[in-house]
């Protein structure tokens, strides 16, 4: 209906250049918005507003010269001006009912709008490192970016989605050389754990799968392996950074060929897990792109030595350089240590080129909030590679704290004492989990409640929410029980009878669906969607506790049950946006 009003007032100024009221090449943004308070109408816009420059007349002056134009429309019962010279509209109270014939028409599709015009569109999300399970952190970002593909593709953008695996580098050299000094200790050997080694159980079973695989033959003398390996933190001249990197090296020379059957094992094993425990959280990727391919096929060393060719990387005390400086970023970074070893920002800049001539229009990289110094630097060398640094986004996700009993819950990943996400799952499921990561913005800090998850009461959004969808499916059973069969063009037909003020109200939220989708679409932002269904529900438990449903009353009753059908395929198809369920019971 909004889209109607809009449509009214394009007209209306296509007649005021007629008229020559406002000159021929004005073309101004036509905005209408529902109104707060149900006395000022149903829909308002600033559109008189917005042409006193160009008419040269105050805005109310304008107002008066649109208010003639549209008053005439059969949508429209009342126009008048408001305040400074909004235009206030009153609908034909029959004409919101419009709305549930399109939405038992379009079904699954009520909603889905065309902004982005079949733009096709990257989302790489969650790519959590493949050194442990997933936990409660890594889960906000994988709730997030998976609703946020759904809604880019309910508004009309061809939406490809991607997990970045960081299967080559520093960190999975500690996971395998954890994993091994683990098996070592399966073998008997008695050692001390390096500090900065990854300490969960799941490295103990990976170790074990090792054992079972390769018995013995792996194993080593300790003292062998720690022989010539600088202090650990907490001895004498110790460094946990150098401790660690120096067993690295220990292992890839005592291990020979075998080191990379440990890394292979350690890494499938973790990333085998990561991809089941996404795949029960609803979470599903188009694409697995692995960073050692890019090292493999040489995608690195080209994007540096195009970068190099440019005069954007400098050498300085053996390392190589990145001039981010040159772009605005606080300091050159490093792409290739002293050491040889190329930096993660190095895979970043190969990574990020590698999307752009896959021929994506868009790139949205959904990051923790730590990552928020990165955003510059990748910028800055899609600069560089001479692509435009305009065609990537990057959305920021913080962390999310857990509570339970008002306690908050630890979290530490190295260290092995963390929630993972598949705990969280076991205990509020996948729904609440889902819901509750996506009911605020992305970027603002979230304290997950685990008790309110849980929890069956009206405080809890997610369980208010499927109730009603679920209440809708207990009132259409009954009404079979009674006798009595659901007629929907009966009911279309009969929506005239619909006078209550709970049935507009419903009517009126249904209408919005659409335009929710594509607002909050175009900023990200799913919690949009969420609070979009807490507001049907409250206007549907409303309606319900208002009156009877299954009357005698023939075409009342019909007209009913077809409102209320119509709210069930929207709860459904906004809890499908966000990968949640709608239960027929509960």
């Amino acid at each position: 209906m909004k889209q109607q009003i809009a449509q009214i007032l394009t007209q209306a100024v296509q007649t005021l250049k007629e008229q020559g009221v406002i000159p021929e090449d004005a073309q101004p943004r036509i905005h209408v918005e529902n109104t707060k308070d149900k006395s000022h109408g149903d829909f308002a816009t600033n559109l008189a507003m917005m042409l006193t420059k160009v008419a040269g007349m105050p805005p109310r002056a304008v107002a008066e010269k649109i208010i003639p134009l549209v008053e005439s429309d059969p949508l429209v019962t009342k126009v008048e001006i408001a305040g400074p010279g909004f235009i206030n509209f009153f609908v034909n109270e029959s004409a919101k009912f419009d709305v549930v014939k399109t939405i038992l028409d379009e079904k699954d599709a009520y909603g889905r709008v065309n902004v982005g015009q079949g733009k096709s569109v990257l989302v790489e999300f969650v790519s959590a490192n493949p050194t442990g399970p997933l936990h409660v952190g890594h889960g906000r970002g994988a709730a997030y970016g998976a609703s946020v593909s759904n809604l880019l593709d309910a508004a009309g953008f061809q939406v490809s989605r991607e997990y970045y695996v960081n299967d080559a580098g520093r960190q999975m050299d500690i996971l395998a050389t954890s994993v091994w000094l683990r098996y070592l200790q399966a073998c008997g050997e008695e050692l001390t754990f390096p500090s900065n080694g990854y300490k969960g159980d799941y490295i103990l079973d990976i170790a074990g799968q090792i054992k079972v695989q390769f018995s013995e033959t792996l194993k080593k003398p300790v003292f062998e392996v720690f022989a010539g390996v600088h202090p650990d933190e907490g001895q004498p001249e110790g460094d946990k950074e150098l401790h660690i990197d120096d067993l690295i090296v220990k292992a890839k020379n005592l291990l020979d060929s075998h080191y990379a059957d440990v890394f292979k094992i350690a890494v499938d094993s973790i990333l085998a897990d990561i991809k089941e425990d996404l795949e029960g959280f609803n979470v599903r990727f188009d694409n697995w792109f692995s960073e050692k391919s890019l090292m493999d096929s040489g995608v690195i060393d080209a994007a540096l030595e195009k970068l190099q060719a440019a005069g954007k990387i400098y050498e300085k005390g053996g390392a190589l350089w990145f001039k981010s400086t040159d772009y605005g970023d606080e300091k050159d970074r490093v792409v290739v240590r002293d050491n040889g070893l190329k930096t993660y920002f190095a895979s970043d800049i190969a990574y990020h080129f590698n999307k752009l001539e896959r021929g994506f229009d868009l790139l949205i990289d959904i990051w923790g909030s730590d990552h928020h110094g990165y955003i510059p630097r990748v910028r800055a060398a899609m600069e560089a590679m001479e692509t435009d640094p305009t065609q990537l986004e990057v959305l920021l996700v913080q962390f999310a704290i857990l509570y339970r009993g008002g306690e908050k819950l630890a979290m530490s990943t190295r260290s092995g004492e963390f929630v993972t996400l598949r705990e969280l799952r076991e205990e509020v499921g996948v729904d609440a989990a889902r819901f509750f990561y996506v009911q605020r913005k992305s970027e603002q800090h979230m304290d997950f409640d685990l008790d309110l998850a849980k929890s069956q009461s009206n405080e809890n959004p997610v369980y208010y929410i499927q109730y009603a969808h679920a209440r809708i499916c207990r009132v259409l059973s009954q009404s079979v029980d009674k006798g009595y069969q659901l007629d929907l063009n009966a009911g279309l037909a009969s929506l005239d009878k619909l006078t209550l003020e709970h049935e507009a109200d419903l009517a009126t939220e249904l209408a919005k669906f659409p335009e929710i989708i594509a607002r909050a679409a175009v900023v990200y932002e799913p919690h949009q969607i969420a609070y979009y269904l807490k507001d049907v529900a409250n206007a549907f438990h409303s309606y319900y506790n208002a009156g009877q449903f299954i009357v005698e009353d023939d075409a009342i009753r019909q007209a009913r049950l077809t409102l209320i059908s119509a709210t069930k395929q929207v709860l459904q198809n906004g809890l499908t946006l966000l990968d949640v369920s709608a239960p027929e019971s509960m």
